[in-house]
């Protein structure tokens, strides 16, 4: 369904749970990056009534993603990290388009935001489905549902609004992109990492 490239290898969930506490302060972390990129896009593209509620809503959902791990962070007696960079995402960024329409920059940070949430909701999948912790199981499947929703959302504004590129063809290339990115990456307790 994601179209991913490549797929987390299983064992990436035993490195994430070897240290819960930092690959719960890194969650906390994307999930309050999320929200951000959600007003960043409700900012610059107010024009649109529709996307400005739906992505207010989600990023109402991820801050509540982020007050959801802290609490679970608080109740495990572990301590909620500083952010860290993340280099996944950062290296992602470099595929967006630069000097070019509006809307075509618009189109590109949506998918920009659609592979992320894709990603996202596959790593959530790896942890719900292989990690010991039954609480924490349970709570990345609820997630992983969450984030298929937003990846589908994301997409399709790209698709609704985009005038001057090729949806398809742009997600194929973000696609193939992140699926070579993703191969220096799953050997870390971080989400993307």
């Amino acid at each position: 369904m994601l179209g991913l490239k490549l797929l987390t290898d299983p064992r990436w969930a035993n490195i994430a749970e070897s240290n819960l506490e930092e690959i719960l302060t890194d969650h906390a972390w994307c999930e309050q990056k999320a929200a951000s990129n959600a007003l960043y896009l409700i900012t610059n593209n107010s024009e649109h009534i529709d996307l400005v509620q739906t992505l207010a809503e989600i990023a109402m959902e991820e801050m509540d993603h982020f007050n959801q791990v802290v609490e679970i962070i608080k109740q495990r007696g572990y301590t909620l990290g500083r952010e860290k960079r993340d280099d996944y995402v950062n290296e992602l960024m470099k595929f967006a388009k630069k000097n070019c329409s509006r809307n075509t920059s618009f189109i590109d940070r949506l998918l920009f935001a659609a592979m992320i949430e894709a990603r996202s909701c596959e790593r959530f999948r790896v942890l719900s489905q292989n990690i010991k912790d039954k609480e924490l199981a349970k709570f990345y499947h609820e997630l992983m549902v969450s984030e298929a929703t937003h990846y589908t959302t994301f997409l399709g504004f790209a698709r609704k609004y985009a005038t001057d590129v090729d949806v398809e063809k742009r997600w194929a290339e973000w696609l193939e992109y992140e699926g070579k990115l993703i191969q220096s990456y799953g050997k870390s307790e971080a989400i993307h990492g």
